[in-house]
């Protein structure tokens, strides 16, 4: 299945996040995919407000692995923008995240595209000045591979 919403304020794309967190169950996989500066971050943000999460999240680019456990599932936040090697991901143990008992989100997932799961679900948002500074489209699909 995949879908379209289109965002226009920060605002807006932090809920459509926390819509989707408040829908994720045991093992929901999501690949975050867009340039800097789209909101991927906000989305994340919103993501674990749905969760239940009351702490501040933030991309964690310098450490790659954020983990969350005080919402209703634990929430394993990733940011693999800076990994220079698929190899990082084994030593910091992604398959116990990926195939665990929470929720995963991974920001520049397009990079580690070969280790994601089956089944996942793609996130791309994409910017276009031309409708306005804060305005975005989030395509979200259900990707299953054979």
């Amino acid at each position: 299945m995949e879908y379209c919403v289109e965002t226009h304020s920060a605002e807006e794309t932090f809920e459509f996040g926390k819509k989707l967190g408040e829908e994720a169950h045991k093992g929901s996989v999501f690949a975050l995919v867009g340039d800097l500066g789209v909101g991927k971050t906000v989305f994340s943000q919103g993501l674990a407000k749905g969760l239940g999460i009351a702490e501040a999240v933030n991309s964690p680019t310098f450490t790659i692995l954020q983990i969350y456990d005080e919402g209703r599932l634990p929430f394993y936040h990733f940011d693999v923008y800076r990994i220079g090697d698929i190899a990082e991901m084994d030593e910091i143990g992604y398959e116990d995240c990926f195939y665990g008992d929470g929720v995963c989100l991974i920001e520049w997932a397009g990079i580690i595209e070969e280790i994601l799961p089956e089944e996942y679900t793609r996130i791309t948002i994409q910017k276009d000045t031309e409708k306005g500074f804060d305005y975005r489209k989030i395509i979200v699909e259900d990707i299953m591979r054979d």
